[in-house]
């Protein structure tokens, strides 16, 4: 969930834009299948406020992380604050499974990207090395504590 001044500042980007974007929509033919860009911009807010996440502020050294994306698996183990070990996916294919890598945050596919979000279904994730995922379909986490227990 977005906090109070996360949740402002999207609010505000959208109220600005969206005077504009209506202007736009209303010369898009009203019988196409086009949908208007001011009812996309506010599924993209109501979206915001419903996201299932896992926000990297609750994660904590030890943590794993698995990541399943429309092509891919991805497994994070979280080294540090804003650094992770990751292997699957990209990093496999190319050979460099693991990686040591900073994930930017979460974006729905455009420059807007959440910073404080590791990961959330339905977003794509994007990593330092800005190679960016398909749609994430799955998150579990698993703590460090209980990796311990179950050995």
């Amino acid at each position: 969930m977005l906090g109070g001044a996360d949740a402002a500042l999207l609010v505000h980007w959208l109220h600005t834009r969206v005077d504009v974007r209506i202007a736009m929509a209303q010369h898009v033919a009203k019988d196409t299948a086009l949908t208007p860009i001011a009812e996309t911009l506010a599924a993209r807010a109501e979206q915001a406020r419903s996201l299932e996440e896992v926000r990297k502020k609750d994660l904590h050294a030890g943590d794993r992380v698995h990541v399943t994306t429309r092509n891919s698996l991805y497994t994070i183990w979280v080294l540090d604050e804003g650094v992770y070990l990751v292997s699957g996916g990209w990093f496999d294919l190319h050979g460099i499974s693991p990686q040591r890598i900073a994930i930017h945050g979460c974006t729905w596919g455009g420059s807007a990207i959440k910073h404080d979000i590791l990961a959330a279904c339905g977003l794509r994730m994007e990593f330092g090395n800005t190679v960016l995922t398909t749609r994430i379909r799955e998150v579990r986490v698993i703590p460090a504590e209980a990796q311990t227990s179950l050995n």
